[in-house]
């Protein structure tokens, strides 16, 4: 997170002034960072000089920590486009705590790939919200691969940009994916879309059937790079559950036969899942919809209209990784079903199964 350049952002609000409302945002927003995280956090966010944190005692409690900070922010007069600066590092460090979804974006047939401006991808994206929704708040923040980070506050015709309930979007220029928390109002998705298809130039934006909580490992899934080392950013979490790599030791005592076996087990599980550590997601969900099938004529079952309807979901502190251990922990057959080793390669942790 360090070092990155940091992006103009833009409000269609103007407001310059440091009211009431933007103090209790700033306020919210540094409360809530971890004391432990908190100069790493202001380091990055670079609006508060070397001089002024070396004024700070960032030993005493919290509440008059932050409100040392506050009140240097008043001093330089932040504006809502610093706060919300600060809000997106918060949001990058704490990613895995909202859950992400997946939006694929395509061009026409035979439309040539155009030159992408990022300067350019941010005016238009800007403008676009602001021509169908005049109180909206749209900050960026340039990051690592070419990726920019944009945060949007929703307001309405006649209110304020909310700051506490933004959606957050992950956009990698050049490719045609594009990441997004949870949107609070579902009638702005649209809008969203719109903008990020038509900034992106793009034609056409679909939501695609992945999510999680582990950005990375979604951004590694759709532009496969499941020989990557992925980053959680979920410090709270065991090593132990991160990895759940399972060591099958091999007892000297143990037959041929189940020796063997074991050795059969381990290189079909290698060549599903490969060697390298999988991409992290915490489930699967499965709905499956079959209609009852009976040569017996009058069967209740079988006169049904509506079909059959069955939801399984598996989950997981991490989800494919426990699924490469069933076989050699004895625990599943090997091969599993390519209903469960599929993810990654489709793209996708929500299936929908129906009768062909």
């Amino acid at each position: 997170m360090h070092g990155l350049r940091l992006s103009p952002e833009l409000d269609v609000l103007g407001a310059k002034e440091m009211d009431e409302t933007l103090v209790e945002f700033i306020k919210r927003t540094i409360m809530k960072i971890p004391i432990t995280e908190m100069m790493p956090i202001l380091k990055a966010w670079d609006f508060l000089s070397e001089k002024q944190l070396q004024t700070v005692n960032f030993r005493q409690r919290k509440e008059s920590l932050v409100q040392d900070l506050v009140l240097l922010c008043e001093e330089r007069r932040a504006s809502i486009h610093d706060a919300a600066l600060l809000d997106i590092i918060y949001t990058q460090f704490h990613r895995h705590q909202k859950v992400w979804n997946v939006f694929q974006m395509s061009k026409e047939p035979g439309e040539d790939i155009d030159l992408f401006d990022m300067e350019q991808f941010k005016s238009s994206f800007v403008k676009i919200l602001q021509r169908a929704l005049k109180n909206v708040t749209v900050s960026f923040r340039d990051a690592e691969e070419n990726a920019v980070w944009i945060r949007v506050a929703w307001g309405t015709q006649y209110r304020k940009p909310n700051q506490y309930k933004p959606v957050y979007v992950v956009y990698y220029s050049q490719t045609p994916y594009a990441f997004t928390s949870f949107c609070p109002l579902k009638s702005n998705m649209p809008l969203l879309g719109q903008a990020l298809t038509v900034a992106s130039n793009h034609h056409k934006i679909v939501k695609m059937d992945l999510r999680s909580r582990y950005l990375d490992s979604l951004k590694a899934i759709v532009f496969k790079q499941y020989n990557r080392t992925f980053e959680t950013h979920n410090s709270t979490v065991p090593l132990q559950d991160r990895t759940l790599e399972l060591d099958v030791h091999m007892d000297s005592r143990i037959i041929h036969e189940n020796r063997i076996e074991k050795e059969r087990v381990q290189r079909v599980t290698q060549e599903t899942f490969g060697d390298y550590p999988q991409p992290r997601l915490e489930f699967a969900q499965y709905k499956l919809e079959t209609k009852f099938k009976s040569e017996l004529n009058g069967d209740i079952l079988a006169e049904r209209k509506e079909p059959l309807r069955c939801l399984i979901k598996f989950s997981s502190p991490h989800l494919l990784e426990a699924l490469k251990a069933l076989a050699p922990a004895g625990i599943a057959d090997a091969p599993l079903s390519p209903l469960l080793t599929c993810i990654p390669n489709k793209g996708m942790n929500y299936f929908k199964i129906r009768d062909k």
